[in-house]
């Protein structure tokens, strides 16, 4: 299975979805193969334009899914489709999956922190891989970790890039 990332937050709307956008193209333009997993706690039109696994597969996704408490949907342009390991597995095949969610799931996570949305951490530091904030300064064990800009996709990308794949 390919290597999976977590990008949590501890609210809705810090910009993991358009991180998650610009990473997939980014890495997507560097030859690597992406799948995208969006965890979605509410009901869920798939694959509407302008919704967010829409998205991901315009920003170049080899494979999209989503998964909710109801059911969940896999997209991908060459097969098939919840648990995030079992459909992670049926990704065919991809270098990378980024996963916007799973607070709780044991895969590494880089956590994404706004000044405007509370500096409150949903995961300990050690649990982290990196972080994307906007603060200036990261309280402690956080300042230890990695961390990037909100719009800093190319640094985050040679990141994941010298971790996972190479």
């Amino acid at each position: 299975m390919p290597p999976i990332v977590c990008f949590i937050a501890a609210r809705s709307g810090t910009g993991k979805t358009t991180l998650l956008e610009t990473l997939i193209r980014e890495l997507s333009g560097r030859g690597y193969r992406i799948g995208a997993i969006k965890n979605d706690a509410h009901s869920f039109e798939i694959d509407s334009p302008g919704k967010d696994t829409w998205r991901f597969a315009q920003a170049g996704a080899h494979g999209v899914a989503i998964i909710s408490s109801e059911r969940f949907a896999l997209i991908q342009r060459t097969k098939e489709h919840a648990q995030l390991e079992a459909v992670a597995a049926r990704f065919d095949p991809v270098d990378l999956i980024l996963v916007e969610g799973f607070k709780t799931s044991s895969h590494p996570k880089i956590e994404i922190v706004r000044q405007a949305h509370g500096t409150r951490f949903v995961s300990p530091a050690q649990d982290l891989l990196a972080i994307v904030t906007d603060l200036a300064v990261c309280p402690p064990p956080y300042a230890a970790l990695p961390k990037f800009g909100l719009t800093d996709s190319r640094r985050l990308a040679d990141f994941l890039v010298a971790r996972f794949l190479s």
